[in-house]
């Protein structure tokens, strides 16, 4: 299967006839016709795929689902697909995030176009995740002092510097900064910053006075 394709929309007809379409092209496909059971469907680990959202629904809007989904950290990507759009309500969906804006009735060929897109995007995203979970793990097996070092470095403090501020000898610092290169599998300073900056330890522009 290509994917799987969330489908929101209180108009049965319309989530019958994309459904259709959907499967199709291959498509895995689950219904809602609110937001509130697309919401208690996604209790469990999130699957991989995208959201086909409608704007107007009884309930929850879907303006108003996608602001719950990003409070739920989810990184499914959202189509907005609706017969009800203006333009105030496109520019808060994309800013939010919004994969696409597509107004019905939607052409088959350009809605599984927004569908690739979006289904790649979560790849993607998914993929990046991965990689910061990865080195969240491994910045966790520092030990305090390595903890301290690795957080003086990043910040583009030179050991001369860093051993003034724990108190300790250059050399010791030294030690300290090879175990942390090895430990979070890198091999230079700029994949050290580059990381922290990923993992929102330090802000891209903190180091670049010292």
């Amino acid at each position: 299967m290509p994917g799987l394709v969330y489908i929101v929309d209180d108009d049965a007809s319309f989530r019958t006839a994309v459904e259709r379409r959907l499967k199709l092209a291959g498509y895995e496909v689950e219904k809602h016709s609110s937001a509130q059971a697309l919401l208690d469907s996604l209790r469990g680990p999130e699957r991989p795929g995208c959201v086909l959202l409608d704007i107007r629904m009884p309930g929850l809007t879907g303006l108003e689902l996608q602001s719950r989904l990003i409070e739920l950290q989810s990184i499914l990507p959202i189509i907005f697909v609706t017969g009800h759009a203006d333009t105030p309500t496109i520019v808060r969906a994309i800013r939010a995030g919004a994969e696409d804006f597509l107004i019905k009735p939607v052409l088959s060929e350009q809605l599984i176009d927004a569908i690739e897109r979006a289904l790649a995007r979560h790849e993607l995203i998914s993929i990046q995740r991965s990689k910061l979970h990865t080195k969240l793990a491994l910045l966790e097996t520092l030990t305090p002092r390595e903890r301290q070092v690795f957080d003086l470095i990043v910040r583009g403090k030179i050991n001369k510097q860093v051993g003034r501020e724990l108190g300790t000898t250059e050399r010791t610092v030294k030690a300290h900064r090879h175990e942390v290169m090895e430990k979070m599998r890198v091999h230079s300073l700029a994949e050290l910053v580059s990381i922290a900056e990923r993992l929102g330890l330090i802000n891209s522009n903190e180091n670049s006075g010292s």
